[in-house]
C-alpha cells in the first residue's frame, strides 16, 4: 500500500512539472550517475516519468553502491533540464552528478527502468 502511495505521488509530482519550450539542440546520449541519497525515494520512477514526458529514450537503474545511473538519449537541452530537476528533487539528496557523453543508439526506442 505504501509503495502504491509513493508511486502515485511521484507520478503526480512529475505531472506538475512545467516543461518549457526548448530551442533545437543536438541529439546526444549521456550516462549520468547521481550520487547521494537517491534510492528508496522514487528517484528512478521520477526520472522515468520525466524522461517519457520529454520524449527521451534510455534506461535508469539502481547501482549496488547506493547511487543511480541513467543513460539518456535525446535533445541535449532536454537532458540537461532533467538533470537539473533531479538535482533539485527535495525528497532526495543529490550530492554529486557525473556526466559522460557516450555513443548514440540510433535504433533505441522508449525508456525503461531496470530493476
Amino acid at each position: 500500500m505504501i509503495d502504491k502511495l509513493k508511486t502515485n505521488y511521484v507520478i503526480w509530482h512529475v505531472n506538475q512539472v512545467r516543461i518549457p519550450t526548448f530551442n533545437y539542440s543536438l541529439l546526444v546520449r549521456k550516462k549520468i550517475i547521481f550520487h547521494g541519497k537517491v534510492q528508496k525515494v522514487g528517484f528512478r520512477l521520477e526520472i522515468y516519468c520525466l524522461a517519457k514526458r520529454l520524449g527521451l529514450t534510455g534506461v535508469v537503474e539502481n547501482l549496488e553502491d547506493g547511487n543511480v545511473e541513467a543513460t539518456l538519449q535525446g535533445s541535449e537541452v532536454e537532458i540537461d533540464f532533467l538533470i537539473k530537476k533531479m538535482i533539485r528533487l527535495k525528497r532526495a539528496r543529490v550530492k554529486d552528478v557525473k556526466v559522460e557523453y557516450i555513443p548514440k543508439e540510433l535504433m533505441e526506442e522508449g525508456f525503461k527502468i531496470i530493476k
